[in-house]
């Protein structure tokens, strides 16, 4: 077994209780502290991603026990790339958390480090309960941060957050349960290979669970129609909590993906490809009302919320086509549309506190200090996040198109992307237009409060240039991304490498 494997879950559960110990302290002398936990889970993101690359699939078996009967965590390509994405956009948006927005509360550090324990442990578990666990911290967590600074707007969005993620919970738990009723395990690898057997007296309950799972799934990555929680919470919290959930959402995505192709996958025999009739048409249809809220949204950061719906639509469509050259699509897609989403929130923040009584409303405001630097960062940001060429999200939405043209859902699939990309431009256009040239005499700006422009930029401009470093190195990360897929379809070495011994390719 290799310590590598568990290394990303403990660092940070172990930074939270440091800095849980170290709260007396002054701010000054916790920072460093949160950033090196984030540089180093970084760096253990990178050597994973590099150690699982050949195709190398790690197991860990927690206490000694042998899957299936101990808890066992599993890397992979697909864990490694979500391992990284996730380090990256936390370690910018902390970044940013540092200028002051972590002084607004108590707890922050803390809460920020055990949301990456709740994530990463979400990607690297290979058991259904553990599963549900590491979505109960990570969820915990987000409680906390969305709350943080107050708020009565944001005391609201994140009731009804709570209540929906709970319920989502409840339902998790009977999905898990009735599994392992029905198969004696819990364990992926195991289920699988229990599944593709399962009798015909139990395939309505496996059926059943297997819906369950997806509901839940599609909850937490606010597919059509359970995504009404998300707009509002995104929208009312703190800029760098909001960056941070630009992931959230990936992780029902994730789950998706790694249950679609594990244990209902073409080799599940009587429920084989129970969630692919679903994925695709909710995708497709979570697009095109998300571009829907994008275009009626009166407030910056709430059309920002639902470009990470639409870009959830964009992720799933892909998924949900099935064949390898579109999961890797989708796999190039996902940390380019994270960061970008991610790079806008803390971009409206400073808009928003430029503006004065306005703040980041669609409504003429004062004329914004440094108006012309931060209309070039939404100008890039834009054309990330609407798919223009020649930035990432291009590269993205072409890839997909691409592996579109073999689906029989081909005209359905080109004509939706195609249209919403559109209006999402025109969204955008609009925007960019009131927030940057309908403003008062600049005479009112003196008013308005600023902040130190380099400390604030310098996140944004890191995560922009992940998005950048993504079309210099398209060719590589493709690549990285359609092995991934390759190795997803092919279930068997998951299957081998975790109930086996060690890993394979």
């Amino acid at each position: 077994m290799s310590h590598l494997v568990i290394a990303p879950v403990i660092l940070p559960l172990l930074a939270g209780i440091l800095l849980l110990f170290l709260r007396p302290l002054p701010f000054s002398l916790r920072r460093p502290v949160a950033v090196a936990a984030v540089l180093a889970q970084v760096a253990l993101a990178i050597a994973l991603l590099r150690t699982v690359n050949d195709g190398t699939i790690l197991t860990y078996a927690l206490g000694d026990w042998a899957a299936p009967f101990g808890i066992v965590l599993v890397a992979d390509r697909l864990s490694a790339w979500m391992l990284l994405t996730t380090t990256l956009l936390a370690l910018f948006a902390l970044l940013y958390g540092i200028r002051g927005i972590d002084s607004n509360g108590r707890h922050f550090h803390v809460l920020f480090q055990l949301q990456l324990f709740g994530l990463n442990g979400a990607f690297l578990t290979g058991d259904l309960f553990n599963l549900f666990v590491f979505f109960e911290i990570l969820l915990l967590a987000s409680y906390g941060l969305l709350l943080h600074g107050h708020g009565r707007l944001r005391t609201k969005a994140g009731l009804h957050f709570v209540v929906i993620n709970l319920a989502g919970s409840t339902l998790f738990l009977f999905a898990v349960g009735t599994l392992y009723g029905v198969t004696g395990t819990l364990n992926m690898a195991d289920l699988a290979r229990h599944v593709a057997l399962t009798s015909p007296e139990d395939l309505g309950l496996i059926k059943t669970a297997g819906l369950l799972l997806f509901g839940v799934f599609a909850l937490k990555g606010a597919l059509l129609p359970l995504h009404l929680w998300l707009p509002a919470a995104y929208a009312n919290t703190s800029a760098p909590v909001a960056a941070l959930f630009a992931i959230m959402t990936k992780v029902g995505a994730y789950s998706i993906l790694r249950v679609d192709t594990l244990i209902f996958g073409s080799a599940a025999g009587p429920v084989a490809g129970l969630l692919a009739d679903w994925i695709l048409p909710l995708a497709l249809a979570t697009l095109v009302i998300g571009t829907l809220g994008v275009l009626s949204a009166t407030r910056l950061r709430q059309q920002i919320a639902y470009f990470v719906v639409v870009s959830v639509g964009s992720l799933l469509t892909a998924f949900g086509m099935g064949s390898a050259e579109a999961i890797g699509a989708g796999l190039y897609y996902l940390p380019h549309a994270t960061f970008a989403a991610g790079a806008l929130f803390l971009l409206a923040d400073g808009i928003h506190t430029r503006r004065g009584e306005p703040g980041d409303r669609f409504e003429p405001g004062v004329a914004m200090t440094d108006r012309r630097l931060l209309g070039g960062y939404f100008f890039v940001a834009a054309v990330l996040m609407t798919g223009l060429p020649p930035l990432s999200g291009f590269i993205g939405k072409f890839l997909t198109l691409q592996a579109a043209m073999a689906h029989p859902a081909m005209p359905w699939i080109i004509g939706i992307v195609l249209v919403t990309s559109l209006l999402a431009v025109v969204a955008l256009a609009r925007s960019g237009s009131v927030l940057f040239y309908r403003s008062e005499p600049a005479e009112a700006a003196s008013a308005v409060r600023t902040t130190s422009l380099p400390r604030e930029l310098l996140p944004l401009t890191g995560l922009l240039l992940l998005c950048v470093l993504m079309v210099l190195w398209a060719g590589p990360i493709h690549a990285f991304a359609l092995a991934t897929s390759e190795q997803l379809l092919q279930p068997q070495h998951y299957i081998g490498a975790v109930l086996g011994s060690g890993g394979t390719r």
